[in-house]
């Protein structure tokens, strides 16, 4: 990857993390911690990876995301209003009765959201059936899926990749978003379910592990992807609450929104990496 592209990434991820502060601080509620985390995939996938078009949000032949750790829709959001399918105030209206950004991802009322979310473990599913409905008619659109390590405690998650496998779905890419924290405390205290990479494999998927701030990272695990008719599972380390220093590994910010002074300090840092990245 050129430094131009990176440092674009860059930016895009850094405005998708402030976006997901403004939302979070104008609802008085939300889930900063494992949308920061994701962030850097987002800025990848819809600003280098994905065929889409913000004037056609519905076009059959874009390729589809599925955010199905939902309560990260703050960064999903973000991610859109930044590439373009709706303004970015609408981030300040988060959470609000009435209003068009509800607290997980709405296919019926958000231009660019391909699947509902919300309920842990279904939207995996969900963007199996996408995939096996492109490979079933011939259509050539990829099929993304965001998961949460936690998330991953849930059943449905391993039919899925059961079934992932056995219809040889390689136009589905799930990224695993392994950043050790959910609501209860840590992973390993809760319900591990590590080693990731080797339940993958194990069901019969490709498997990348990645540093999943890492865009060079990102971009050559899923230059990996697509090779061949097995899903492709990447496997990402990264810290909850990235880009924010009083929220990285914390495990209260999964689902605790900013007050006023945090606000304040987490928006002056993000604000101070950007201008450095655009200097």
């Amino acid at each position: 990857m050129d430094a131009k592209l990176r440092k674009q990434l860059e930016i895009a991820a850094c405005k998708i993390r402030m976006g997901v502060i403004e939302g979070t601080y104008n609802a008085k509620s939300g889930h900063p911690g494992g949308s920061l985390s994701i962030a850097d995939v987002l800025a990848y996938l819809y600003f280098v990876q994905m065929r889409i078009d913000p004037s056609e949000p519905k076009a059959a032949d874009r390729d589809r995301l599925v955010l199905s750790k939902g309560h990260a829709a703050p960064a999903l959001y973000s991610a859109l209003a930044l590439r373009g399918f709706f303004p970015t105030d609408e981030i300040k209206r988060l959470r609000k009765t009435g209003e068009m950004l509800q607290g997980h991802p709405s296919m019926k009322c958000v231009p660019g959201v391909d699947m509902s979310t919300g309920s842990l473990g279904q939207g995996i599913s969900a963007a199996c059936g996408m995939a096996l409905s492109a490979k079933h008619f011939g259509d050539d659109y990829k099929v993304y899926a965001i998961l949460g390590d936690g998330e991953i405690e849930e059943g449905q998650v391993w039919e899925a990749a059961m079934f992932a496998a056995h219809k040889k779905l390689g136009n589905l890419v799930a990224f695993v978003d392994c950043n050790d924290l959910q609501i209860d405390g840590t992973v390993d205290e809760v319900n591990s379910p590590k080693p990731v990479d080797a339940k993958f494999a194990a069901f019969g998927w490709n498997v990348q592990i990645i540093n999943g701030h890492d865009f060079d990272a990102i971009e050559a695990a899923l230059a990996t992807a697509f090779k061949n008719d097995k899903p492709t599972a990447i496997i990402m380390n990264t810290v909850k609450g990235k880009g924010v220093s009083f929220m990285e590994n914390q495990v209260g910010w999964h689902g605790s929104a900013p007050n006023a002074e945090q606000y304040a300090a987490a928006m002056e840092e993000l604000n101070t990496a950007l201008a450095a990245m655009e200097g």
